[in-house]
């Protein structure tokens, strides 16, 4: 499959995006979540059929892009450099998928963006998972006692391990390979901003933590939430609640997935990616004929 990447001012920063697939393919715009970056999602993009043009950047503060002098890490900051992107890039119309905070971007994208987006999948996100969830507090805590520096690759191999231990060794290989970066007084150290990222997740600005209940109820477009099994972030009830918030909503559960499902279960996760967006190919002969 071919792959491209470059860099992209956008928002006054530098981002780095990766594409796979075929540049004149129909776009599907991938968003990593709150210490990811786009190259998680190159697996999936290696699964799904020819004529996807698979776009995904770092995200402001993660992988290659850069980071913001102010900490401003905050949806309404992710959401106009998505904007940026999407002009820049000349979208007209693209689905949309999104994990966990990722996910969060994506559905207030979508719903302030009705016709940009034709298809939206949420990965394991959704209504007070960020505030309240077992899995936001597991996410806190981890932000406040991960070390900001590590002597070797196997003190870093053998902190990840503890800290996915349902991954794979070449799933948590691979997330260390894209997140840390020599250190200059030696060993490694973190490639996204983890002392800003850190900052704003543990003492946010409530005033700009979204409510993401008015936004779900605005989609217009069909939409796929997906969730492990084994989440601690989604929880079945929330869920349901977001089914109940927007009949366009489906909801899809992949057995033996935690928060993480792409790397947990990459071809279930991949699968009901395929089915849905087949799905709309087939509406969309059926209705443009």
């Amino acid at each position: 499959m071919q792959r491209r990447d470059y860099l992209l001012t956008l928002s006054a920063l530098n981002f780095h995006i990766t594409e796979w697939g075929d540049p004149q393919g129909f776009p599907l715009l991938l968003l990593h979540g709150i210490r990811g970056y786009g190259e998680t999602f190159g697996d999936l993009a290696q699964r799904l059929p020819p004529g996807y043009r698979c776009i995904a950047l770092d995200q402001r503060g993660r992988g290659q892009s850069d980071w913001d002098a102010g900490a401003n890490y905050y949806t309404d900051a992710y959401v106009a450099d998505m904007e940026a992107l999407v002009a820049r890039l000349n979208l007209r119309q693209f689905d949309l998928l999104g994990h966990s905070m990722g996910g969060i971007n994506a559905i207030v994208y979508a719903a302030r963006h009705p016709a940009k987006v034709r298809r939206l999948i949420i990965e394991d996100a959704g209504p007070g998972a960020f505030e309240n969830s077992p899995g936001a507090t597991r996410i806190r805590r981890e932000l406040a006692t991960t070390p900001s520096h590590f002597a070797s690759w196997d003190e870093a191999s053998a902190f990840m391990r503890a800290l996915r231990p349902s991954v794979t060794e070449e799933a948590r290989q691979q997330r260390l390979h894209n997140m840390l970066k020599p250190a200059a007084q030696g060993g490694y150290t973190w490639r996204y901003d983890h002392v800003g990222i850190s900052s704003t997740r543990l003492s946010p600005d409530l005033s700009r933590v979204v409510d993401l209940r008015p936004h779900i109820m605005a989609l217009m477009c069909p939409t796929l939430v997906v969730r492990g099994e084994r989440s601690d972030y989604l929880s079945a009830e929330m869920a349901a609640e977001m089914r109940q918030l927007n009949a366009r909503i489906l909801t899809s559960t992949i057995a033996d997935a935690g928060h993480y499902i792409h790397d947990d279960q990459p071809e279930a996760f991949a699968e009901v990616v395929r089915q849905f967006l087949a799905q709309e190919q087939h509406e969309t002969v059926e209705e443009n004929p």
